[in-house]
């Protein structure tokens, strides 16, 4: 007769606040919001329900914040019955990737730049880069110069870091 008066649940895990339920909508949303900005290629290698994929087609058409808003919180919704580790796990993959890229895109900037400002550069540049032509090298390095003392706009700098980035592409 106790457990009929007994109003505690069972488990105290299975147990979520208020406060609990609506960081983990949040979540969900912010996923979403993430998927909305996605390339089509990258959302056809994840396994979506083709409701969600509709509205995540349907989202870039929408161009009121309000109905922006509500289509989210649709969204999020929807992400419920969806693997969302998965999904997050291969965001940040990508989103990695991008970082990663990003960095090596400003250490061959960094080249560029050490190479027009100091002479003494080229030797470290040439041997990061063995397959570098030297004379080639300082005459981008030349011309790039004088384009930025004249304020011309900055071909001979673009060839160089074309350059630097072919090298690097073949290394």
């Amino acid at each position: 007769m106790s457990d009929f008066f007994d109003d505690e649940p069972q488990d105290e895990e299975d147990i979520k606040s208020r406060t609990q339920i609506k960081r983990e909508a949040e979540a969900l949303q912010s996923l979403g919001k993430k998927l909305i900005g996605q390339k089509p290629e990258m959302l056809a290698k994840l396994s979506l329900s083709d409701e969600l994929r509709a509205a995540l087609k349907e989202a870039g058409r929408l161009r009121q914040n309000e109905a922006k808003r509500r289509h989210l919180q649709y969204i999020g919704k929807l992400m419920r019955a969806e693997d969302a580790e998965q999904i997050r796990e291969h965001i940040e993959r990508q989103e990695a990737g991008t970082r990663a890229y990003t960095q090596h895109f400003h250490q061959l900037e960094n080249w560029r730049d050490l190479l027009l400002n100091d002479d003494k550069q080229i030797e470290p540049f040439v041997s990061a880069y063995p397959d570098a032509d030297r004379q080639h090298l300082r005459q981008l390095v030349r011309n790039a110069r004088k384009e930025a003392e004249r304020n011309k706009p900055p071909a001979a700098a673009r060839k160089l870091f074309k350059y630097i980035r072919d090298l690097d592409d073949n290394q």
